[in-house]
């Protein structure tokens, strides 16, 4: 029996752990809108059950491989045009000396991020795979990946819709890899809509990637971008969507609640920002929707209250890198460990370094990719302390 009891009865039947419909999460959101308290104590409650006082992030390096992309989403000041200052197509050697200083800062991930393949577009992406000794995208993302594990870091790779035999490569080397869902509305793939000139965001393609992810027992990480347009409704949706994928493979390692930011370039430079309380409110219907799931928001989209976002539902803060900036939101800095560690300590929670796999997914990777993470493993399956700070 729950200690906690509320006035809402869908609330109530949240923290008795029965079953909730898509119904009662609508109610419960519309009760939100005239007071959150219940909603965001719910959420804290549940969160405290499954994960305790703690509060995890990954010690990063974000390695920009190449940000020529196919697509055009209305929000995006990371895709990059031949020409443009903002360019990068890293070489090997470039990825050498990154993960030289990276392992120097003490990083542990290894992030390696692309456009989405751009050798089907560009000349210049296709030369440049050439003169690296490549053939794809995906075979140099292999390669990048070795030299990682190489070096004692451990990959991340989000390179978007990557098909099934590319996937079950890069597991090999891999110890987790990501794609945000976004948002399953066909609605905002619609001219006028952010991902119209956007053919890899349709809803179907992202969800049949993860379903792959799911088949090939990656664990993944998945999200949702809040604050583009769509209805509670498509949020909603969203969330039960990334449930059920949860449900059917067990391989969902973490769900990602990214607050829309507008970027002064592109075609969405004049919406508002993600409105904060719907933002939380969002957050805190994910983790009644998921109550086991580990809820990241990036901090150094929230820079003056990210602590707050611990009373609605998170129990980490993602990737952190003291080396390289954040490529997709290069406008907002991110925030010094030490002030997140300082930030979560005065909230009531202890920080902790994490590898780009939680430890309840370690069952999904290889005996290899293991037995490399064991030098630098603590008892609990996160990072030994020396080893990061």
């Amino acid at each position: 029996m729950n200690s906690l009891v509320l006035n809402s009865e869908n609330l109530n039947n949240v923290l008795e752990n029965k079953t909730i419909s898509h119904h009662d999460i609508i109610e419960i959101y519309q009760q939100a809108v005239k007071d959150p308290t219940e909603l965001f104590l719910t959420a804290q409650n549940i969160r405290k059950k499954f994960k305790n006082q703690t509060v995890t992030f990954s010690k990063k390096a974000f390695f920009n491989i190449v940000n020529l992309c196919k697509d055009t989403c209305s929000y995006c000041t990371y895709k990059a045009e031949p020409g443009e200052e903002k360019l990068s197509l890293m070489s090997k050697q470039q990825i050498r000396e990154l993960l030289h200083l990276a392992k120097k800062y003490k990083c542990v991930e290894a992030l390696f991020v692309t456009g989405e393949q751009p050798e089907k577009k560009y000349p210049e992406a296709r030369k440049w795979l050439k003169e690296n000794g490549f053939n794809s995208t995906s075979e140099y993302l292999i390669h990048a990946s070795e030299l990682a594990l190489e070096m004692g870091l451990f990959p991340h790779t989000n390179a978007g819709n990557l098909n099934f035999e590319e996937m079950k490569e890069l597991k090999k080397t891999n110890v987790s890899m990501g794609i945000m869902l976004e948002n399953v509305s066909e609605r905002l793939t619609e001219k006028g809509m952010p991902h119209y000139l956007a053919a890899s965001k349709r809803p179907k393609t992202r969800l049949e990637i993860l379903e792959n992810s799911g088949k090939l027992r990656i664990p993944m990480t998945t999200g949702i971008l809040v604050g583009i347009g769509e209805t509670i409704e498509e949020i909603i949706d969203s969330i039960f969507a990334i449930k059920q994928l949860h449900q059917k493979y067990g391989n969902i390692q973490e769900v990602i609640l990214q607050n829309f930011q507008p970027k002064s370039d592109t075609i969405m430079k004049n919406s508002p920002s993600a409105n904060e309380n719907y933002f939380k409110t969002v957050v805190a219907l994910s983790r009644i929707i998921m109550p086991e799931m580990n809820i990241q928001i990036p901090p150094n989209l929230s820079p003056r209250s990210y602590q707050s976002f611990l009373s609605v539902g998170i129990n980490d803060w993602g990737g952190i890198s003291p080396l390289t900036p954040d490529f997709v939101n290069p406008e907002f800095s991110w925030p010094e460990i030490n002030k997140v560690e300082e930030n979560s300590k005065n909230a009531g929670f202890e920080l902790k370094c994490r590898f780009p796999i939680y430890p309840e997914f370690f069952s999904f990777i290889s005996k290899e990719l293991r037995d490399k993470m064991a030098e630098i493993e603590n008892k609990e399956g996160l990072v030994k302390e020396q080893y990061w700070r």
